[in-house]
Order: C-alpha cells, then structure tokens, then sequence
C-alpha cells in the first residue's frame, strides 16, 4: 500500500520528468561560479521576482541565515514574528552564528505583525540597545497569505525607519497562487526573498536568496564560511528549473485538495476544524487519543505529524492525489466511527 503522507510538502520526491531534467544538466564549478545550470537558475528567479541578483544555497534555514547575516552586523536586532520559522525553527542561527539579537513580536491572526508593535519595539540610537536594523516577514505563515495591503504598509514603516526587510518567502508561490498574483508583486515589497523550490514546488533540495547584487556579493561570501558552497549543483538546479516550469500553476491544485479535505473532516464527529490556509489544513482531536489514532493512520498507510498536541497539520503536495485525500478521509473517519 502506498503510504499518503500528510506531514509536510518537503516529503515530496521528483517526478521522472524532473529526474530526466537532472540527468540532462550541463554542470560545473559553482564556488567557481561556472554551473551554467545554476547561473541559469539565478538569472531566472532573479528576473522572475523583480531583483537584481540571486544565489542558490542548500536550505531554507540556510537562505534565510545568509540574509540576515547580510544585512545585519554583530550586535545588531532584527524584528521577527515570535513563532516565526527565522526564529523559532532555525537553530538560533542569527544569534549564534552572527551575534544578531532577535526581537520577537506576537503574531496578528492572519499571520501579520503590528505596525504599533513594531514601531514600539525599535529601538533608540544608544549605547544600552541593540540596533535594529531589519524587518522579516513570513508568507505564507502557517499556510496563511499575508494581506498585500499589509506588506505595503510594513513596506512604508521599515523605510521610515531605516530598517531592511527581508522575507522567508519558503512558500512565496503558494502565496502568490492564492493571491491570484504574479509572485514579483509580493516580491516587490521586499530588500532580500528566500524562496523554497523543495516544499510545493516538489524539487528533492534547494532555496533561493534574492535581492541587490552587493547583498548577494554579502550572503555568498556566508554561504562559504557556513560550508555551503557546491560544486556541480547544477544537477539540483535544473530540477529548480523545472519545478519553476512546471509545478507552479498546480499548486493551486493542492490548495483545492486541501479544502476538501478540511470539509469532509468536518463532518466527522470528534475532530474540531480550526482552519484551512493554502495547503494546510489545522484540526483538533481528543489529546489522550493522540498515540492511538497515529497507530490506526499509520496501519491504513496515512501518515501525519502527531506530537503531544492536541492541534494537528495536514500537508497537501505533489505526491498528494484525490485518491489519498479520499483515503486519509476514509481512515479519520474508521478511527472515529469504531471509538463512538
């Protein structure tokens, strides 16, 4: 039985049309900077969201490390969402690695972060306080797009006040799908985007960083001192290339899924939906049942990220098809129906 894997996008494996694509690449030295297959790839994500220049790196973690070792110096701050990815689930990699202090502010709702917050937690030109020096976003955050209106207005405020501003854009084309707009049109608000091609957009590994051509000259001499220059990555380039060619248009496909799934789940007695956003899917279930409703997905081959938390995610993807929505129905609801 083929398991349906629920617990995240990044579980995705290449497609043989992306695997023919890697085994074509024309490669070479990319610390030389001689792979034309990821200068192609720069080139081409670069134009695509309206910025001078880009670089290819191993992780997400990684992308957004580089920009903010890019924009900020040691004893600098940044200001991040307090559940926020950059902060949370990236190792304290800015503070340990570049001696940035993160000042982390509560999230709204729909995953924005106060401009009054904001403005409160800057601080004064003085020798008792970190500099804050940039602002970071996420989008989508929790599978929630963040308003176009609201990242005009962030936009504004960081230019009032001198701050940079860089977002995780992990999944900036399910953003973009959602918003039904051209990714360059959130891209726009922004001085560096870190972008995912290895979540949605189905390719086995690689992040984007975008911005200005002196923050890239900046985040490749830290790509090299975190070990993260390659050689011939073109070979993981060109499966960028055709994710970028190919998958974007379809995520809306697995935003569609994912409603689905939302509404047959809520018919369900004993799970709780709390909401649906892009891919995501959040629901509630019974806390002391958790172990053994993993037990029953995992014998009806669905698997899910179950913790010790009530609040559960489910991940539609590329490998994700109506069969195994139907599936991951049909297994929620043999679990609950024997429990009554």
């Amino acid at each position: 039985m083929d398991t349906i894997d629920l617990r995240s996008d990044t579980v995705t494996r290449p497609t043989p049309a992306m695997r023919a694509a890697m085994l074509e690449a024309e490669v070479g030295d990319d610390v030389y900077g001689e792979d034309p297959t990821v200068n192609a790839l720069q080139r081409r994500i670069a134009a695509d969201l309206g910025k001078p220049a880009a670089l290819f790196v191993p992780s997400g973690t990684q992308s957004n490390l580089l920009a903010l070792l890019a924009h900020c110096e040691r004893g600098d701050e940044y200001l991040v969402g307090a559940e926020a990815h950059t902060y949370k689930f990236e190792g304290g990699g800015a503070a340990v690695l570049g001696s940035i202090q993160p000042q982390p502010i509560p999230h709204e709702p729909d995953g924005s972060l106060s401009i009054e917050r904001l403005a409160a937690a800057v601080k004064p030109v003085d020798p008792h306080f970190a500099r804050t020096r940039l602002l970071a976003l996420e989008n989508t955050w929790h599978g929630r797009t963040l308003p176009l209106a609201y990242l005009r207005e962030a936009h504004d405020f960081a230019r009032s006040r001198g701050l940079g501003l860089h977002l995780d854009g992990a999944r900036l084309y399910n953003a973009a799908i959602a918003d039904g707009v051209p990714a360059r049109e959130i891209a726009q608000h922004f001085d560096s985007v870190s972008v995912c091609l290895s979540k949605g957009l189905g390719a086995p590994v690689g992040s984007l960083l975008v911005g200005s051509a002196e923050l890239i000259d900046k985040a490749r001499r830290w790509r090299k001192v975190a070990g993260g220059g390659w050689r011939q990555a073109g070979l993981l380039a060109a499966a960028g290339q055709y994710a970028l060619d190919h998958h974007v248009a379809r995520l809306a496909d697995d935003h569609r899924r994912a409603a689905y799934l939302a509404g047959r789940l809520r018919e369900i007695a004993g799970i709780k939906l709390l909401g649906q956003y892009t891919n995501m899917v959040f629901i509630d279930v019974p806390a002391e049942r958790l172990r053994e409703l993993d037990a029953h997905l995992r014998e009806a081959g669905v698997r899910i990220s179950i913790g010790y938390l009530p609040t559960l995610r489910l991940v539609t993807h590329l490998d994700i098809d109506d069969e195994g929505i139907e599936r991951t129905v049909a297994a929620f609801r043999g679990f609950f129906t024997k429990s009554e």
